[in-house]
Protein backbone atom coordinates (compact mmCIF):
# COMPACT_ATOMS: atom_id res chain seq x y z
CA UNK A 1 0.00 0.00 0.00
CA UNK A 2 0.89 3.37 -0.96
CA UNK A 3 1.82 6.25 1.40
CA UNK A 4 -1.38 8.29 2.29
CA UNK A 5 -0.30 11.96 3.40
CA UNK A 6 -3.65 13.77 4.60
CA UNK A 7 -3.37 17.97 4.56
CA UNK A 8 -6.39 18.29 6.99
CA UNK A 9 -8.11 21.97 7.58
CA UNK A 10 -11.04 23.66 9.36
CA UNK A 11 -13.24 25.97 7.00
CA UNK A 12 -12.49 29.21 6.58
CA UNK A 13 -14.36 31.50 9.12
CA UNK A 14 -18.24 31.89 9.26
CA UNK A 15 -21.00 33.79 9.84
CA UNK A 16 -23.89 32.29 12.10
CA UNK A 17 -25.66 31.36 9.14
CA UNK A 18 -22.60 29.15 7.92
CA UNK A 19 -21.53 31.33 4.95
CA UNK A 20 -17.63 31.88 4.90
CA UNK A 21 -16.93 35.81 5.81
CA UNK A 22 -14.42 37.93 4.33
CA UNK A 23 -11.94 37.08 6.70
CA UNK A 24 -12.73 33.11 5.90
CA UNK A 25 -12.40 33.98 1.94
CA UNK A 26 -9.00 35.17 2.77
CA UNK A 27 -7.92 32.92 4.91
CA UNK A 28 -8.50 30.24 2.22
CA UNK A 29 -6.81 32.07 -0.41
CA UNK A 30 -3.90 32.61 1.65
CA UNK A 31 -4.48 28.09 2.59
CA UNK A 32 -4.48 27.34 -1.36
CA UNK A 33 -1.31 29.29 -2.13
CA UNK A 34 0.50 27.13 -0.01
CA UNK A 35 -1.12 24.01 -1.00
CA UNK A 36 -0.52 24.83 -4.71
CA UNK A 37 2.89 24.06 -3.54
CA UNK A 38 2.36 20.43 -3.09
CA UNK A 39 1.59 17.36 -5.29
CA UNK A 40 -2.42 17.90 -4.49
CA UNK A 41 -4.16 14.60 -5.98
CA UNK A 42 -8.08 15.53 -4.81
CA UNK A 43 -9.76 18.09 -2.28
CA UNK A 44 -12.48 16.49 0.08
CA UNK A 45 -14.61 18.70 1.65
CA UNK A 46 -17.60 18.72 4.14
CA UNK A 47 -21.02 18.74 2.67
CA UNK A 48 -21.91 21.81 4.73
CA UNK A 49 -21.52 25.25 2.92
CA UNK A 50 -18.80 26.50 4.54
CA UNK A 51 -16.49 23.79 4.28
CA UNK A 52 -17.73 23.28 0.57
CA UNK A 53 -17.05 27.00 -0.39
CA UNK A 54 -13.53 27.01 0.86
CA UNK A 55 -12.92 24.05 -1.09
CA UNK A 56 -13.85 25.31 -4.16
CA UNK A 57 -11.34 28.80 -3.15
CA UNK A 58 -8.76 26.26 -3.01
CA UNK A 59 -9.30 24.50 -5.73
CA UNK A 60 -9.10 27.36 -7.84
CA UNK A 61 -5.30 27.45 -7.30
CA UNK A 62 -5.11 23.59 -7.90
CA UNK A 63 -4.81 23.14 -11.71
CA UNK A 64 -7.07 19.58 -12.90
CA UNK A 65 -7.55 18.98 -9.13
CA UNK A 66 -11.10 17.44 -8.28
CA UNK A 67 -12.96 18.97 -5.68
CA UNK A 68 -15.34 16.21 -3.97
CA UNK A 69 -17.80 15.92 -1.04
CA UNK A 70 -16.98 13.40 1.74
CA UNK A 71 -19.64 12.97 3.83
CA UNK A 72 -17.56 11.33 6.56
CA UNK A 73 -16.34 14.90 6.69
CA UNK A 74 -19.57 16.67 7.73
CA UNK A 75 -19.67 18.56 11.34
CA UNK A 76 -20.48 16.56 14.01
CA UNK A 77 -19.97 15.15 17.60
CA UNK A 78 -17.59 12.30 17.44
CA UNK A 79 -17.38 10.78 21.24
CA UNK A 80 -19.46 11.36 23.94
CA UNK A 81 -17.79 9.64 27.00
CA UNK A 82 -19.79 7.33 29.04
CA UNK A 83 -18.38 9.15 32.39
CA UNK A 84 -18.44 12.83 32.06
CA UNK A 85 -15.87 15.00 33.25
CA UNK A 86 -17.60 17.91 34.89
CA UNK A 87 -16.23 20.40 33.14
CA UNK A 88 -17.49 18.90 30.04
CA UNK A 89 -20.84 18.38 31.32
CA UNK A 90 -22.78 21.55 29.85
CA UNK A 91 -21.29 21.00 26.25
CA UNK A 92 -22.90 17.25 26.29
CA UNK A 93 -26.35 18.94 27.81
CA UNK A 94 -28.87 17.02 25.98
CA UNK A 95 -27.39 14.47 23.72
CA UNK A 96 -28.66 11.36 24.13
CA UNK A 97 -27.87 7.53 23.79
CA UNK A 98 -28.97 7.26 20.41
CA UNK A 99 -27.05 10.91 19.03
CA UNK A 100 -24.30 9.56 21.09
CA UNK A 101 -24.38 6.23 18.72
CA UNK A 102 -24.97 8.28 15.51
CA UNK A 103 -21.90 10.35 16.22
CA UNK A 104 -19.66 7.50 17.03
CA UNK A 105 -20.63 5.80 14.01
CA UNK A 106 -19.73 8.96 11.56
CA UNK A 107 -16.52 8.83 13.21
CA UNK A 108 -15.98 5.02 12.33
CA UNK A 109 -16.91 6.29 8.92
CA UNK A 110 -14.08 9.23 9.12
CA UNK A 111 -11.22 6.92 9.96
CA UNK A 112 -12.57 3.92 8.06
CA UNK A 113 -12.32 6.04 4.92
CA UNK A 114 -9.40 8.69 5.70
CA UNK A 115 -6.93 7.12 8.28
CA UNK A 116 -5.57 4.36 6.66
CA UNK A 117 -2.81 4.05 4.29
CA UNK A 118 -3.65 4.05 0.50
CA UNK A 119 -4.52 1.97 -1.71
CA UNK A 120 -2.79 3.51 -4.86
CA UNK A 121 -0.66 6.76 -5.68
CA UNK A 122 2.05 8.23 -7.60
CA UNK A 123 5.22 9.70 -7.44
CA UNK A 124 8.71 8.45 -6.22
CA UNK A 125 10.79 9.88 -3.17
CA UNK A 126 9.19 11.98 -0.77
CA UNK A 127 6.62 12.26 -2.57
CA UNK A 128 5.05 8.99 -3.62
CA UNK A 129 2.03 7.81 -2.98
CA UNK A 130 -1.38 9.90 -2.14
CA UNK A 131 -1.75 13.79 -1.51
CA UNK A 132 -5.02 14.37 -0.32
CA UNK A 133 -6.51 18.25 1.04
CA UNK A 134 -9.45 17.25 3.61
CA UNK A 135 -11.71 20.44 4.57
CA UNK A 136 -13.68 19.45 7.25
CA UNK A 137 -14.87 21.14 10.81
CA UNK A 138 -12.97 21.67 14.21
CA UNK A 139 -14.27 18.37 16.18
CA UNK A 140 -13.31 16.20 12.71
CA UNK A 141 -9.31 17.37 12.97
CA UNK A 142 -9.60 16.96 16.41
CA UNK A 143 -10.85 13.33 16.13
CA UNK A 144 -8.46 12.36 13.22
CA UNK A 145 -5.49 14.05 15.37
CA UNK A 146 -6.38 11.93 18.14
CA UNK A 147 -6.67 9.04 16.33
CA UNK A 148 -3.50 9.30 14.71
CA UNK A 149 -1.82 9.63 18.60
CA UNK A 150 -3.71 6.67 19.56
CA UNK A 151 -5.12 8.55 22.52
CA UNK A 152 -8.45 7.56 24.63
CA UNK A 153 -11.71 8.59 22.99
CA UNK A 154 -12.03 11.76 25.72
CA UNK A 155 -8.85 13.19 24.32
CA UNK A 156 -10.56 14.81 20.90
CA UNK A 157 -11.59 17.44 23.95
CA UNK A 158 -9.33 20.37 24.28
CA UNK A 159 -7.65 19.72 20.54
CA UNK A 160 -8.46 23.22 19.04
CA UNK A 161 -8.18 24.06 15.56
CA UNK A 162 -8.40 27.74 14.28
CA UNK A 163 -10.13 28.58 10.72
CA UNK A 164 -7.67 27.37 8.12
CA UNK A 165 -4.92 26.12 10.05
CA UNK A 166 -3.04 22.98 8.62
CA UNK A 167 -3.05 19.42 9.98
CA UNK A 168 -0.58 17.00 8.15
CA UNK A 169 -0.28 12.91 8.55
CA UNK A 170 1.33 10.53 6.89
CA UNK A 171 -0.36 7.02 7.09
CA UNK A 172 2.34 4.71 6.19
CA UNK A 173 1.59 0.19 5.60
CA UNK A 174 2.67 -1.19 9.22
CA UNK A 175 4.30 1.72 10.74
CA UNK A 176 2.19 4.41 13.19
CA UNK A 177 1.08 7.66 11.93
CA UNK A 178 3.83 10.28 11.74
CA UNK A 179 2.04 13.30 12.45
CA UNK A 180 3.83 16.53 10.52
CA UNK A 181 1.91 19.88 11.80
CA UNK A 182 -0.90 20.34 13.87
CA UNK A 183 -3.07 23.73 13.88
CA UNK A 184 -0.25 25.26 12.04
CA UNK A 185 -1.19 28.72 10.60
CA UNK A 186 2.08 29.97 9.12
CA UNK A 187 0.06 30.83 5.76
CA UNK A 188 -1.52 33.51 7.68
CA UNK A 189 -1.03 36.90 9.10
CA UNK A 190 -1.18 37.95 12.41
CA UNK A 191 -4.76 39.36 12.18
CA UNK A 192 -6.27 36.28 10.56
CA UNK A 193 -4.57 33.96 12.71
CA UNK A 194 -6.44 32.10 15.46
CA UNK A 195 -10.57 32.36 14.67
CA UNK A 196 -12.61 30.14 15.47
CA UNK A 197 -10.98 30.21 18.82
CA UNK A 198 -12.62 31.62 22.10
CA UNK A 199 -11.48 34.96 23.92
CA UNK A 200 -7.89 34.34 25.76
CA UNK A 201 -4.56 35.36 24.89
CA UNK A 202 -2.48 33.99 21.92
CA UNK A 203 0.79 32.91 21.51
Amino acid sequence: MATRHLYVVRHGDADPFGELTDVGHRQAELLAKRLALLPVDAVWHSPLPRAARTARIIGEQLADVPVREAAELVDHIPYVPAEMPPAWAGFFDGFDADEAAAGARLADALTDRFARPADGGTGTGAGAGTHEVLVTHAYQVAWLMRHALEAPPTRWLGLHTANTALTAIQYRDGLPPTVLAYNDMAHLPADLRWTGFGPGLRP
